[in-house]
């Protein structure tokens, strides 16, 4: 299900290529008059506007997206009110020798930050520069030429500081992400069984890297498959981490025996619990194929009905007129589990919504829909494709008739038996286990 683009901020001019001109803001209550900003220089073509404010209350008003440095002189009365910082440990005192600077850079958090001050207080001018000032300087040192270099670079600096700020950023989201796909979107358990396996996975264009759809597989003892896709509504990491909760829950309680309603309900407990809102809910498919593969369970919350494909005949969804709603909608919902026949030789496909809500051309507003898709794998069908191509051309031809990237992420999921070939794995098998027939026309049969 789709998670909505955030909304974008407004781009400060720190953060914009900047043009010929600057805008520097100069705060100071110099009330005898002693400093005065000298006539900057235009140094490369640069024009540096200056705005003035006399306390912290006309700088806020003044310090738009359109002044690119702070000029701060640290001897400007420190803030107070509620607005005041207050040291870590709870502290008070008269006058925090830096507390303005804290406030202007609370204030300006995207703007950069000259500290000004005199030449005999050299060390709570580095200080203001760990604190998080681009730069400091001294008044009695100040002229045109070097204020105008001051402001260029740490304009430039500040621009420096926020790319490799939201390049960290980038990486530890898709550091994010990349555990959420490992728990979204799993290595299958299948070890032992015929049968075979084939996924892929889409995320929507609205997001960067993983949505909240999720499947899982795994064979339980008894050599029974079970196969399950969900799809958490809602958007955000909040709900991308709840499907991992639901797929981890659901793949615990398969190998602990549990199957069908007792499952399902003790699945949407987890959600209940674990959601963020109670609006939010969860579709999920499960298909419990028996050890001989030749029939299987199937239980639907509120999601779309799998497709089968059997050897000489047109692809169909299986039975779906029993589902039950949606994990988290209806307290005490029961899921009935209805049985299939799949037949010796098949192809089950499931799958989110993401793949029929597709559009069918990219001016129109019509929908693929489930028996468009069906359509469409059996046109895939009819090429002879089956296993990791069927899916691979059935999702590329899904995202050609949406004329692009899909909105909604798509998952979908592929099981199938080929009987043929499990006889003549079976065949082999037996002629190459110790004391097995004798291949060869003279061999006698082992006494029984």
């Amino acid at each position: 299900m789709p998670v909505p683009v955030p909304r974008q901020r407004a781009v400060s001019a720190a953060e914009t290529t900047h043009g010929p001109d600057l805008t520097l803001l100069v705060i100071s209550d110099d009330a005898a008059g002693t400093f005065t900003v000298p006539e900057l220089s235009s140094e490369g073509g640069t024009r540096v506007r200056v705005r003035t404010a006399r306390n912290l209350t006309e700088a806020d008003r003044l310090l738009t997206d359109h002044v690119d440095c702070v000029l701060l002189d640290l001897d400007l009365a420190p803030p107070t009110g509620p607005r005041a910082d207050s040291r870590p440990d709870g502290a008070t005192q008269a006058r925090d020798e830096l507390a303005t600077l804290q406030h202007v850079l609370r204030i300006a958090p995207r703007h950069a930050v000259l500290a000004l001050t005199a030449e005999d207080d050299a060390e709570r001018a580095a200080e203001a520069v760990r604190v998080g000032a681009q730069d400091y300087l001294f008044r009695g040192e100040l002229d045109g030429r070097l204020l105008s270099r001051a402001i260029r670079y740490a304009v430039e600096r500040k621009r420096a500081d926020i790319a490799q700020h939201q390049l960290t950023e980038s990486r530890l989201r898709a550091q994010e992400n990349a555990r959420l796909e490992r728990g979204l979107l799993p290595t299958p358990l299948l070890e032992g069984s015929d049968l075979g396996f084939a996924a892929r996975y889409r995320p929507g264009r609205s997001r960067a890297l993983l949505g909240g759809d999720f499947y899982d597989t795994v064979r339980t003892p008894d050599g029974t498959v079970h196969a399950m896709i969900g799809d958490v509504c809602g958007h955000g990491p909040d709900e991308a981490a709840l499907g991992v909760e639901l797929r981890i829950a659901w793949r615990a309680l398969t190998l602990a025996g549990l199957c069908g309603d007792q499952l399902l309900a003790t699945l949407q407990e987890v959600l209940e619990h674990e959601r963020q809102s109670e609006e939010i809910f969860a579709t999920l498919c499960t298909v419990d194929i028996a050890p001989d593969g030749r029939h299987a369970g199937l239980c639907l919350a509120g999601h779309p009905a799998p497709l089968i494909a059997r050897s000489g005949r047109a692809a169909h969804l299986l039975p779906y007129q029993d589902g039950g709603p949606a994990l988290g909608l209806l307290p005490r919902a029961r899921w009935p589990r209805r049985q299939v026949q799949l037949g010796g030789s098949w192809s089950l496909v499931m799958y989110t919504d993401g793949l029929i809500e597709g559009r069918v051309s990219a001016e129109g507003s019509q929908r693929l829909g489930q028996d468009g898709m069906v359509a469409m794998v059996n046109g895939q069908l009819e090429r002879g494709l089956g296993g990791e191509e069927l899916l691979d051309a059935a999702v590329t031809r899904v995202r050609e008739l949406n004329g692009g990237e899909l909105t909604d992420d798509v998952a979908v999921l592929l099981l199938e038996r080929d009987e043929a070939r499990i006889r003549r794995r079976g065949r082999s098998a037996s002629r190459s286990r110790p004391g097995g027939p004798d291949p060869s026309p003279g061999g006698q049969r082992p006494p029984l």
